[in-house]
Protein backbone atom coordinates (compact mmCIF):
# COMPACT_ATOMS: atom_id res chain seq x y z
CA UNK A 1 0.00 0.00 0.00
CA UNK A 2 1.34 3.80 -0.67
CA UNK A 3 2.71 5.38 2.09
CA UNK A 4 2.99 8.96 3.35
CA UNK A 5 6.20 9.30 0.67
CA UNK A 6 4.46 7.87 -2.00
CA UNK A 7 1.00 9.22 -1.62
CA UNK A 8 2.99 12.99 -0.82
CA UNK A 9 4.91 12.42 -4.52
CA UNK A 10 1.92 11.73 -6.08
CA UNK A 11 0.17 15.10 -4.68
CA UNK A 12 2.56 17.35 -5.10
CA UNK A 13 3.05 16.17 -8.72
CA UNK A 14 -0.60 16.06 -9.21
CA UNK A 15 -0.44 19.77 -7.80
CA UNK A 16 1.96 20.60 -10.14
CA UNK A 17 -0.01 19.73 -13.15
CA UNK A 18 -3.95 20.30 -12.73
CA UNK A 19 -3.85 23.62 -9.93
CA UNK A 20 -6.09 25.78 -11.69
CA UNK A 21 -7.17 23.53 -14.18
CA UNK A 22 -11.01 22.54 -14.60
CA UNK A 23 -11.75 19.27 -14.27
CA UNK A 24 -14.08 18.12 -17.60
CA UNK A 25 -15.46 15.13 -16.50
CA UNK A 26 -14.78 11.87 -14.41
CA UNK A 27 -15.57 8.67 -16.44
CA UNK A 28 -15.95 5.96 -14.07
CA UNK A 29 -15.86 2.41 -15.08
CA UNK A 30 -16.50 0.35 -12.08
CA UNK A 31 -19.42 1.93 -10.21
CA UNK A 32 -18.02 -0.12 -7.05
CA UNK A 33 -15.33 2.22 -7.12
CA UNK A 34 -17.59 5.45 -5.77
CA UNK A 35 -18.64 5.31 -1.83
CA UNK A 36 -20.43 8.25 -1.48
CA UNK A 37 -23.91 9.14 -3.06
CA UNK A 38 -24.51 12.94 -1.92
CA UNK A 39 -23.34 15.14 -3.49
CA UNK A 40 -23.68 12.85 -6.81
CA UNK A 41 -19.97 12.65 -8.24
CA UNK A 42 -21.25 14.64 -11.19
CA UNK A 43 -21.09 17.61 -9.43
CA UNK A 44 -17.37 17.83 -9.51
CA UNK A 45 -17.52 18.05 -13.59
CA UNK A 46 -16.67 21.25 -14.66
CA UNK A 47 -14.50 22.58 -11.47
CA UNK A 48 -11.78 24.33 -11.30
CA UNK A 49 -9.22 22.36 -9.11
CA UNK A 50 -7.75 24.66 -6.09
CA UNK A 51 -5.12 22.20 -4.48
CA UNK A 52 -4.07 18.32 -4.30
CA UNK A 53 -3.02 17.03 -0.68
CA UNK A 54 -2.23 14.33 1.10
CA UNK A 55 -5.00 13.51 4.10
CA UNK A 56 -3.61 10.15 5.81
CA UNK A 57 -3.14 7.57 3.07
CA UNK A 58 -5.25 9.05 1.21
CA UNK A 59 -4.90 11.82 -2.32
CA UNK A 60 -7.09 14.71 -2.17
CA UNK A 61 -8.15 16.61 -4.89
CA UNK A 62 -9.66 20.01 -3.65
CA UNK A 63 -12.30 21.63 -6.14
CA UNK A 64 -13.94 24.92 -6.30
CA UNK A 65 -16.86 25.48 -3.86
CA UNK A 66 -15.32 23.24 -0.96
CA UNK A 67 -15.46 20.04 -3.02
CA UNK A 68 -12.96 17.60 -2.60
CA UNK A 69 -12.14 14.52 -4.72
CA UNK A 70 -10.56 12.07 -1.98
CA UNK A 71 -9.06 9.07 -3.63
CA UNK A 72 -7.62 5.98 -1.02
CA UNK A 73 -5.42 3.55 -3.29
CA UNK A 74 -5.36 0.53 -0.57
CA UNK A 75 -2.67 -2.18 -1.80
CA UNK A 76 -2.82 -2.27 -5.17
CA UNK A 77 -4.33 1.11 -6.70
CA UNK A 78 -2.39 3.54 -8.84
CA UNK A 79 -2.31 6.84 -10.28
CA UNK A 80 -0.87 7.21 -14.54
CA UNK A 81 -1.41 9.79 -16.88
CA UNK A 82 -2.96 8.49 -20.05
CA UNK A 83 -0.64 9.57 -23.17
CA UNK A 84 -2.55 11.51 -25.36
CA UNK A 85 -4.85 9.35 -28.19
CA UNK A 86 -4.01 6.13 -25.84
CA UNK A 87 -6.38 3.67 -24.81
CA UNK A 88 -6.93 2.61 -20.70
CA UNK A 89 -6.23 -0.42 -19.90
CA UNK A 90 -10.14 -2.02 -19.88
CA UNK A 91 -9.72 -4.40 -16.93
CA UNK A 92 -7.10 -2.46 -14.52
CA UNK A 93 -8.72 1.12 -15.03
CA UNK A 94 -11.52 2.09 -12.10
CA UNK A 95 -11.67 5.52 -13.11
CA UNK A 96 -10.43 8.42 -15.61
CA UNK A 97 -10.05 12.14 -14.49
CA UNK A 98 -10.21 14.07 -17.66
CA UNK A 99 -8.67 17.92 -17.16
CA UNK A 100 -9.17 20.93 -19.16
CA UNK A 101 -5.67 20.89 -20.97
CA UNK A 102 -3.58 19.25 -18.71
CA UNK A 103 -4.29 15.84 -19.89
CA UNK A 104 -6.13 12.11 -18.33
CA UNK A 105 -5.58 10.72 -14.73
CA UNK A 106 -5.96 7.40 -14.94
CA UNK A 107 -6.74 5.14 -11.86
CA UNK A 108 -5.95 1.58 -12.21
CA UNK A 109 -5.88 -1.24 -9.70
CA UNK A 110 -4.05 -4.57 -9.93
CA UNK A 111 -5.32 -7.84 -9.30
CA UNK A 112 -9.41 -9.18 -8.78
CA UNK A 113 -9.63 -7.88 -5.03
CA UNK A 114 -11.22 -4.01 -5.94
CA UNK A 115 -10.50 -2.07 -2.59
CA UNK A 116 -9.56 1.18 -3.92
CA UNK A 117 -12.19 3.94 -3.17
CA UNK A 118 -13.17 7.37 -4.61
CA UNK A 119 -15.30 9.79 -1.82
CA UNK A 120 -16.97 13.66 -2.71
CA UNK A 121 -17.76 15.27 0.08
CA UNK A 122 -18.86 18.66 0.73
CA UNK A 123 -16.79 21.19 2.66
CA UNK A 124 -13.65 20.82 5.21
CA UNK A 125 -15.80 19.48 8.00
CA UNK A 126 -16.63 16.54 6.27
CA UNK A 127 -13.11 15.72 4.67
CA UNK A 128 -11.95 16.26 8.36
CA UNK A 129 -13.98 13.29 9.44
CA UNK A 130 -12.18 11.18 6.89
CA UNK A 131 -9.14 11.42 8.68
CA UNK A 132 -8.29 8.58 10.93
CA UNK A 133 -6.03 11.08 13.54
CA UNK A 134 -3.19 9.95 13.67
CA UNK A 135 0.09 12.93 13.59
CA UNK A 136 2.44 13.80 10.97
CA UNK A 137 5.88 12.77 12.04
CA UNK A 138 7.31 14.63 9.60
CA UNK A 139 5.77 18.33 11.47
CA UNK A 140 4.94 16.87 15.14
CA UNK A 141 7.52 17.53 17.79
CA UNK A 142 9.03 15.33 20.17
CA UNK A 143 6.48 15.61 22.67
CA UNK A 144 3.46 14.88 20.51
CA UNK A 145 5.20 12.16 19.16
CA UNK A 146 5.99 10.71 23.11
CA UNK A 147 2.77 10.98 23.82
CA UNK A 148 1.03 9.16 21.02
CA UNK A 149 3.75 6.87 21.39
CA UNK A 150 2.45 6.08 25.28
CA UNK A 151 -1.22 6.48 24.48
CA UNK A 152 -1.66 2.42 24.27
CA UNK A 153 1.08 -0.31 25.26
CA UNK A 154 1.71 -1.85 21.97
CA UNK A 155 4.43 -3.40 20.32
CA UNK A 156 6.49 -0.38 18.43
CA UNK A 157 5.50 -1.95 14.99
CA UNK A 158 1.65 -1.84 15.94
CA UNK A 159 2.16 1.60 17.65
CA UNK A 160 3.83 3.11 13.74
CA UNK A 161 1.49 1.35 11.89
CA UNK A 162 -1.76 2.31 13.82
CA UNK A 163 -3.41 5.20 11.70
CA UNK A 164 -5.33 6.58 14.50
CA UNK A 165 -1.91 7.21 16.31
CA UNK A 166 0.61 8.06 13.17
CA UNK A 167 -0.25 9.25 9.77
CA UNK A 168 0.80 7.88 6.71
CA UNK A 169 3.17 4.93 8.40
CA UNK A 170 2.59 1.21 7.15
CA UNK A 171 4.34 -2.10 6.93
CA UNK A 172 7.06 -0.90 4.48
CA UNK A 173 8.34 2.54 6.03
CA UNK A 174 7.76 0.80 9.53
CA UNK A 175 10.66 -1.43 8.83
CA UNK A 176 13.07 0.65 7.84
CA UNK A 177 12.49 3.49 10.67
CA UNK A 178 13.11 1.02 13.29
CA UNK A 179 16.26 -0.60 11.84
CA UNK A 180 17.49 3.09 11.11
CA UNK A 181 16.43 3.37 15.64
CA UNK A 182 18.06 0.02 16.41
CA UNK A 183 15.03 -1.35 17.86
CA UNK A 184 12.96 -4.49 18.07
CA UNK A 185 9.66 -4.50 16.35
CA UNK A 186 8.38 -6.14 19.32
CA UNK A 187 9.49 -3.85 21.90
CA UNK A 188 6.74 -2.50 24.37
CA UNK A 189 6.05 1.36 23.68
CA UNK A 190 5.47 2.13 27.50
CA UNK A 191 8.70 0.40 28.43
CA UNK A 192 10.81 2.57 25.79
CA UNK A 193 12.61 5.37 28.23
CA UNK A 194 13.19 9.09 26.78
CA UNK A 195 16.27 7.80 24.86
CA UNK A 196 14.77 5.37 23.15
CA UNK A 197 11.66 7.47 22.26
CA UNK A 198 14.16 10.42 20.91
CA UNK A 199 15.79 7.92 18.82
CA UNK A 200 12.72 5.99 17.08
CA UNK A 201 11.44 10.05 16.59
CA UNK A 202 14.54 11.13 14.92
CA UNK A 203 14.86 7.34 12.75
CA UNK A 204 10.81 8.12 12.10
CA UNK A 205 11.62 11.49 10.67
CA UNK A 206 14.85 11.21 8.53
CA UNK A 207 13.28 7.64 7.21
CA UNK A 208 10.17 9.80 5.70
CA UNK A 209 11.97 12.93 4.68
CA UNK A 210 14.39 10.81 2.94
CA UNK A 211 12.41 8.44 1.07
CA UNK A 212 9.97 11.28 0.12
CA UNK A 213 13.13 13.32 -1.57
CA UNK A 214 14.15 9.80 -2.74
CA UNK A 215 10.78 9.20 -4.52
CA UNK A 216 10.25 12.73 -5.65
CA UNK A 217 14.16 12.82 -7.46
CA UNK A 218 13.16 9.38 -9.09
CA UNK A 219 9.40 10.79 -10.44
CA UNK A 220 11.40 14.07 -12.04
CA UNK A 221 13.76 11.92 -13.85
CA UNK A 222 10.48 9.87 -15.02
CA UNK A 223 9.28 12.64 -16.81
CA UNK A 224 7.60 14.44 -13.28
CA UNK A 225 5.54 11.29 -12.83
CA UNK A 226 6.05 8.43 -10.24
CA UNK A 227 5.74 5.35 -11.86
CA UNK A 228 6.95 2.73 -9.99
CA UNK A 229 5.07 2.82 -7.04
CA UNK A 230 5.81 -0.26 -4.87
CA UNK A 231 6.80 -1.06 -0.99
CA UNK A 232 9.90 -2.99 -2.30
CA UNK A 233 12.87 -0.83 -3.27
CA UNK A 234 15.90 -2.48 -3.56
CA UNK A 235 17.86 0.29 -1.47
CA UNK A 236 15.44 -0.38 1.23
CA UNK A 237 17.69 -1.28 4.29
CA UNK A 238 15.14 -4.55 5.64
CA UNK A 239 12.00 -4.60 4.01
CA UNK A 240 11.16 -6.86 1.73
CA UNK A 241 14.81 -8.52 1.96
CA UNK A 242 14.72 -11.55 3.51
CA UNK A 243 17.61 -13.44 4.12
CA UNK A 244 20.00 -10.67 2.21
CA UNK A 245 22.82 -8.86 3.84
CA UNK A 246 21.45 -6.14 6.28
CA UNK A 247 23.68 -3.22 4.32
CA UNK A 248 25.27 -2.50 7.97
CA UNK A 249 26.43 -5.78 9.66
CA UNK A 250 26.19 -8.28 6.71
CA UNK A 251 23.97 -10.46 8.81
CA UNK A 252 21.00 -12.19 6.61
CA UNK A 253 17.53 -10.08 7.40
CA UNK A 254 15.08 -11.87 9.20
CA UNK A 255 11.02 -12.16 9.21
CA UNK A 256 8.31 -12.63 11.18
CA UNK A 257 5.10 -13.35 8.84
CA UNK A 258 1.80 -13.27 10.92
CA UNK A 259 -1.56 -13.20 8.50
CA UNK A 260 -0.71 -11.21 5.61
CA UNK A 261 1.68 -9.03 7.30
CA UNK A 262 5.54 -9.40 7.08
CA UNK A 263 8.18 -7.50 9.47
CA UNK A 264 11.31 -7.68 8.47
CA UNK A 265 14.37 -6.62 10.45
CA UNK A 266 18.11 -7.63 11.26
CA UNK A 267 18.70 -9.44 13.93
CA UNK A 268 21.99 -8.49 15.12
CA UNK A 269 21.54 -4.58 14.61
CA UNK A 270 18.18 -4.52 16.13
CA UNK A 271 17.29 -7.49 18.92
CA UNK A 272 21.32 -7.96 19.75
CA UNK A 273 21.25 -10.80 18.03
CA UNK A 274 18.04 -13.05 19.17
CA UNK A 275 15.66 -14.01 16.96
CA UNK A 276 12.25 -13.26 17.08
CA UNK A 277 9.92 -16.43 17.06
CA UNK A 278 7.67 -16.45 13.80
CA UNK A 279 4.46 -17.99 14.84
CA UNK A 280 4.43 -20.71 12.05
CA UNK A 281 7.75 -21.77 11.90
CA UNK A 282 8.66 -21.30 15.35
CA UNK A 283 5.70 -23.76 16.37
CA UNK A 284 6.84 -26.31 13.34
CA UNK A 285 10.50 -26.45 14.27
CA UNK A 286 9.61 -26.57 18.18
CA UNK A 287 12.85 -27.26 20.09
CA UNK A 288 15.25 -26.83 16.34
CA UNK A 289 13.91 -23.40 16.72
CA UNK A 290 17.26 -21.49 16.30
CA UNK A 291 17.38 -18.60 19.07
CA UNK A 292 20.43 -16.64 18.14
CA UNK A 293 21.35 -15.60 14.46
CA UNK A 294 24.82 -17.27 15.28
CA UNK A 295 22.64 -20.39 15.14
CA UNK A 296 22.06 -19.75 11.63
CA UNK A 297 25.56 -20.57 11.07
Amino acid sequence: MPELPDVTVYAERLAARVVGQRLNRIKVMNPFLVRTAVPPLATADGRRVEGAERLAKRIVLALEGELFLVVHLMIAGRLKWLAPGAKPPGRMTLALFEFETAGTLMLTEAGTQRRASLHLVQGREALARMDPGGIDVTTADLAAFAARLAAENHTVKRALTTPQLFSGIGNAYSDEILHRARMSPLALTRSLDAAAVECLYVAAREVLREWTERLGAEADKAGGWPLKVTAFHPQMAVHGRFGQPCPDCGAPVQRIVRADNETNYCARCQTGGKLLADRALSRLLKESWPKNIDELG
